[in-house]
C-alpha cells in the first residue's frame, strides 16, 4: 500500500512539474537577467548607466514576479525527489537485510537449536 501511495504522489508531482516547466524556465531567465543587471548597476559610475540598469532590473523583477507559479513546479520537483528517494530506500533495506551473512547464520542456528 505504501508503494501505491508513493506511486500516486510521484505521478501527481511529475504532472505538476511538467505543466510548470515553462514558467520555471522563464523564472530562471528573468532571475539571471536581474542578477546581471544588479551587478552592472553596482559596477557602473555614470548616472545614465545606473538609470538604464535600474530600468532593466525593474523589468526583470516584474518578469520574475509574473512567473510565481514556477514555485509550484519547484515544490513538485522536491516532492518527486523525496518519492524517488523513499522508493529506493525500501529496496535497499530489503537487499541489505537479506544479504547479511551473520543474520542468516543466526536465523539458521536458532532453527537448528529448536
Amino acid at each position: 500500500m505504501k508503494k501505491f501511495g508513493l506511486f500516486l504522489a510521484g505521478g501527481i508531482a511529475a504532472i505538476v512539474l511538467m505543466s510548470q516547466l515553462g514558467p520555471m524556465v522563464g523564472l530562471v531567465i528573468s532571475l539571471a537577467i536581474l542578477y546581471f543587471a544588479f551587478k552592472k548597476f553596482v559596477k557602473t559610475d555614470s548616472t545614465g548607466s545606473k538609470v538604464l540598469w535600474a530600468v532593466v532590473g525593474a523589468l526583470a523583477l516584474f518578469a520574475s514576479a509574473s512567473n510565481v507559479p514556477a514555485i509550484l513546479g519547484v515544490v513538485a520537483a522536491y516532492v518527486l525527489y523525496v518519492v524517488i528517494k523513499n522508493w529506493k530506500k525500501d529496496k535497499q533495506e530489503k537487499v541489505v537485510e537479506s544479504s547479511d551473512p551473520f543474520t542468516n547464520f543466526e536465523k539458521q542456528w536458532a532453527e537448528l537449536n529448536k
